[in-house]
């Protein structure tokens, strides 16, 4: 059986809805700004998504890059404003992680504040406090916002039934083993240890080596763990791994389909295709 594709049968984008934090909640169409000072970048995204369809309002406002952190201030005070976008990088170096986290996180409906990216990599799942008298979840109801890319490629896997839904959450992805060609702080290091933390055994690969991403044999530990795998590379792991993720950014980058299992799902997050350099 050939790798399976992605984009057979993929008709509509699946959606985990979000509670927002408190205080964000409104009876109107929640309204979103889009901050930006890569014109022609942001147009496009906005062009491309059409926010507008999601039933929210969408304002794409330039801003200055000296502006930029007023301008978010302002927006956070803004009673009228319930979700905040910036378009990054604005300075490229460690302004943009003091920006991030200038959003508030009532209007961060990106993931990127400091609180949402601790709960990700700690696998808190909700904002809301634990009931110590409640022997479920279920009294919580405010989920920790995911960085959308990521979350885009779980759900992606749960279309195409990687996810086990006889698991409990949190453990759906036991049994899989995932390759992840890209250890961006951006992308690929949240997305290898969001799948760990649903289960996965994760091969997070990268120009600086190979990482192995896991909670434990058995799935004993709370959140993933980092091994690092001296020596190991693409063509070792590949072959291991019944999920293959690609997400690098270069037109030069090459994949030896011959290195896939039979029946491997393969998806790519890139906006570069990935050339192949063998058939399989």
């Amino acid at each position: 059986m050939p790798p399976k594709s992605t984009l057979t049968g993929l008709r509509k984008p699946a959606r985990r809805s979000k509670s927002p934090p408190e205080g964000s909640c409104h009876l109107h169409s929640p309204e979103t700004i889009h901050f930006n000072h890569h014109q022609q970048q942001s147009s496009i995204y906005s062009r491309t998504n059409q926010p507008q369809n999601s039933g929210f309002k969408y304002t794409l406002a330039p801003v200055d890059k000296d502006n930029v952190e007023e301008t978010i201030i302002s927006a956070n005070a803004n009673p009228s404003i319930d979700g905040i976008i910036v378009y990054y990088p604005i300075h490229n170096n460690r302004q943009d992680a003091y920006l991030q986290n200038v959003v508030s996180l009532s209007k961060d409906v990106e993931g990127l504040t400091h609180k949402y990216i601790f709960n990700m990599y700690q696998n808190i799942r909700y904002l809301d406090p634990v009931d110590p008298s409640s022997t479920t979840s279920s009294n919580q109801q405010r989920k920790s916002i995911l960085p959308c890319t990521p979350l885009a490629v779980l759900k992606t896997l749960e279309y195409l039934h990687i996810y086990n839904p006889i698991l409990p959450h949190g453990n759906r992805l036991f049994g899989h083993t995932i390759a992840v060609i890209n250890r961006s702080e951006v992308v690929g290091r949240p997305l290898a240890a969001l799948l760990a933390n649903d289960g996965a055994t994760v091969y997070s690969i990268d120009i600086t080596g190979v990482q192995k991403f896991t909670r434990g044999e058995g799935l004993r530990k709370r959140k993933h763990e980092v091994e690092e795998l001296p020596g190991m590379g693409l063509k070792d792991c590949a072959p291991l791994c019944d999920v293959v993720i690609t997400g690098v950014p270069s037109k030069g980058f090459t994949f030896d389909v011959a290195m896939l299992r039979e029946g491997a799902v393969c998806v790519n997050f890139s906006s570069e295709k990935v050339r192949r350099t063998a058939i399989v």
